[in-house]
């Protein structure tokens, strides 16, 4: 493992480092007076922080998505971690592992494919079980789904992303199901399976997580869409009611016309859908948010910094009522009491 990590770089406060990083992004930004500076996104597997080379000229050659070998400081700037760079070059593929840098599932991988493979077996309903069976016996989108995040970065953003975030909806739905009567399991466990489908091909994924250009002109629902029709053409017989109803849950799931729904959920399975995929996503920001507070050296029993996809910093319930706030300060006299 290369060191140091960006997870080490809390405990380097204003110290020198030397290593190398994934560049995730890089910006030409202008300073005040006029000069420029590169704004840069240093990343592995273990996080991200950012960068900036003050001294745009003393960059090397560089794209977003490149290794880099960078020399400079850890410094805090507005209550952030950042690395004010010296030297910053591309690094040889000698240099570097690559398993270095990708963020990728703590879960075992072809364990998780193995039990999304024992839940569709489990299916009773033959046409929705031949459908998924389509796709995960498809070896091009099978080894696609092993691997693809679910998102760029705001949840499950790691290599295995997507296989993690579907079976985490797959038991949150099963025990939707049996709470709520007159659910079609097999129906809406096809949607858990096909909804960010199309994540296959918006996403592109290696040192950092971007967008394909058909992702950025079409969105991981209309090429979901598109695959999932093109599975149903070719399964004979694949009853059409059963095709509209799959096919509005892929077209409801983000729930809202503005969170870019060309229809609202109007079934059952469709609302459970909705609901659940949004509350996966941000209990697993609330998870990513709470191990960033500690990478960053502050106490988890404080306050999160500002969220932007929750629009709300966020606290630890466990870390609070954990911690040891309540012992007087020592040389200090306990408060006294109010009396009326």
């Amino acid at each position: 493992m290369k060191e140091p990590m960006v997870a080490d770089l809390a405990g380097r406060e204003n110290q020198a480092v030397t290593g190398f990083f994934a560049a995730g992004s890089k910006q030409a930004r202008t300073k005040k007076d006029g000069s420029r500076f590169l704004a840069v996104t240093l990343c592995d597997r273990t996080g991200a922080i950012e960068a900036r080379v003050w001294d745009a000229g003393s960059a090397g050659d560089f794209e977003p998505g490149d290794v880099v070998k960078v020399r400079g400081q850890v410094c805090r700037y507005n209550e952030k971690l950042q690395v004010n760079v010296d030297r910053i070059r591309r690094a040889a593929p000698s240099e570097f592992q690559l398993g270095d840098f990708v963020p990728q599932t703590t879960r075992d991988i072809e364990e998780m494919w193995t039990e999304l493979q024992s839940w569709v077996a489990g299916f009773t309903d033959p046409d929705l079980k031949a459908l998924l069976e389509a796709f995960l016996g498809d070896p091009e989108i099978a080894a696609a789904l092993r691997q693809a995040p679910a998102a760029k970065g705001l949840h499950h953003a790691w290599i295995g992303g997507l296989l993690e975030h579907v079976l985490s909806l797959m038991g949150m739905c099963d025990l939707a199901v049996r709470h709520y009567p007159g659910v079609n399991r097999d129906l809406l466990l096809t949607g858990v399976v096909l909804h960010d489908i199309g994540k296959l091909r918006e996403l592109s994924w290696g040192t950092s997580f971007d967008y394909t250009l058909e992702g950025q002109l079409l969105g991981h629902i209309t090429i979901g869409l598109g695959m999932i029709q093109r599975k149903i053409d070719r399964i004979p017989g694949f009853p059409p009611p059963k095709r509209i109803l799959v096919e509005h849950l892929i077209l409801s799931h983000h729930g809202k016309y503005e969170f870019g729904s060309p229809k609202l959920p109007m079934t059952p399975e469709a609302i459970l859908l909705h609901y659940l995929d949004d509350l996966d996503a941000k209990m697993q920001t609330v998870r990513t948010e709470f191990a960033r507070n500690e990478a960053n050296g502050r106490s988890a029993a404080e306050l999160t910094e500002w969220v932007r996809s929750l629009e709300r910093p966020l606290l630890n319930t466990d870390a609070y009522l954990n911690a040891d706030q309540r012992k007087p300060a020592e040389g200090k006299q306990d408060a006294i009491p109010f009396e009326d």
